[in-house]
């Protein structure tokens, strides 16, 4: 139906790289996160959007006009533009693989790194299509450069078909999504826009209207030293309390033994010497409630712990990172209606709406004021060597939000 742009957009965007870096305190994280947003305003711009700018935060703006008469909401479609941090995002040399068959990949830069159907549910449904990957030794992007490619494509659609009516579409492209910063230092009064999708989600024709709570934890232990040939009575090391604690998490409360509606407590990571040490932790669960009991329990264990070593002390302190979406969308239904119904147009007869066992920007600008379910962007097996994305679920993610513009045109 239309001539898409996203497989070109994204093969170029992957090779920029955007890590984000959680222990950097500037806003972006890193500069290079800039590299690839300058190049989407000079892209922006030569399609005609003559307001896209980059802004000193690291933020994409970016309006495409309204072409109807009719008072419609503005929209904004939103997509990060970092990669994880927990994988290489170095040197990316994406690979296309036409015509899945329904093969095993294997990528060449490293053999052992194998994306199997068996593992990969998805790749039943992309016989026949054309699948890229990385080449085995960083992850690929697609989370979230799908959804960049996506919105660009789309908005290369709106303005070059002026038939398709829609009100004002307000672009946001934002760094630090993946260390939980992304919208942090966002302008919303300059955003101005009422209703918002991120474009960030995996299996094609899903929407998410639900994610996660979710609190950071760390926990300071202050050991006593003393030298370890005259130590006997002396010494409370505090590695081996802060490996104490860690070894009380129950099994129950972590990610690799909980699913669904089930949330977890999550070291993340462990440092520190004899005399201090540092655990940090992510808290996740569907109800605010639940998560306040995480923060009880993990208080318990540290408490629970410590008795065993008078002289020695431990802080925790736990922050807020997001809240669940659900909360704001079940207040704006509409907002979800018109995703599913786009979803449908572009040809998903039995759309799906799920929660996710994560987080998006969305999460947060939704309590920001700016209702903003998550719409697929096809990306799979993200933060890992074995991600990969389909070029027809970009353009399929790419449609739906074309279909959504005409719709919150259509509707009101």
């Amino acid at each position: 139906m239309y001539q898409h742009t996203a497989k070109e957009r994204f093969l170029r965007y992957v090779q920029i790289d955007t890590q984000s870096d959680p222990n950097s305190p500037t806003t972006p994280s890193t500069e290079k996160q800039k590299n690839l947003s300058r190049l989407l305003v000079e892209e922006l711009q030569a399609m005609g959007i003559a307001d896209a700018e980059l802004d000193e935060h690291g933020y994409v703006y970016a309006t495409i006009p309204a072409n109807t008469d009719k008072k419609v909401p503005v929209i904004c479609f939103c997509s990060h533009v970092d990669t994880s941090p927990d994988c290489s995002g170095a040197g990316v040399k994406p690979i296309l693989h036409p015509n899945y068959k329904g093969q095993d990949i294997v990528l060449p830069d490293d053999p052992s790194v194998v994306i199997r159907k068996s593992e990969h549910e998805d790749l039943a449904h992309q016989i026949g299509n054309d699948i890229i990957t990385a080449s085995g030794t960083t992850l690929l992007g697609a989370d979230n450069k799908a959804g960049v490619a996506a919105i660009m494509d789309a908005a290369y659609i709106l303005l070059k078909h002026k038939n398709l009516k829609h009100g004002k579409i307000r672009i946001l492209f934002t760094p630090d999504e993946e260390i939980g910063r992304g919208v942090d230092k966002v302008d919303m009064k300059k955003l101005g826009a009422r209703y918002g999708y991120t474009i960030d989600g995996e299996t094609a024709g899903s929407i998410e209207d639900e994610t996660f709570s979710a609190d950071g934890a760390k926990i300071t232990i202050h050991g006593v030293a003393a030298h370890p040939g005259f130590a006997k009575g002396k010494m409370e090391n505090a590695l081996k309390i802060a490996a104490r604690i860690v070894a009380k998490f129950p099994d129950k409360l972590s990610p690799e033994h909980t699913e669904g509606k089930q949330g977890f407590i999550h070291p993340v990571s462990f440092e520190g010497n004899l005399e201090s040490a540092t655990v940090r932790l992510i808290l996740r669960d569907f109800s605010d409630g639940g998560l306040k009991r995480h923060g009880k329990t993990l208080q318990r264990i540290v408490d629970g712990v410590m008795k065993n070593f008078p002289n020695s002390r431990a802080e925790v302190q736990i922050s807020e990172q997001y809240r669940n979406m659900g909360k704001v969308l079940r207040r704006h239904p509409h907002v979800v209606t018109y995703a599913m119904e786009a979803l449908q147009r572009a040809g998903f007869e039995q759309p799906l709406k799920r929660s996710i066992r994560g987080g998006t920007d969305g999460s947060r600008l939704s309590f920001m004021g700016l209702p903003c379910p998550n719409i697929f962007a096809g990306e799979h097996a993200f933060h890992s060597k074995q991600e990969w994305v389909s070029v027809q679920d970009m353009n399929k993610a790419a449609e739906t939000i074309v279909h959504l513009a005409q719709i919150w045109e259509e509707r009101s």
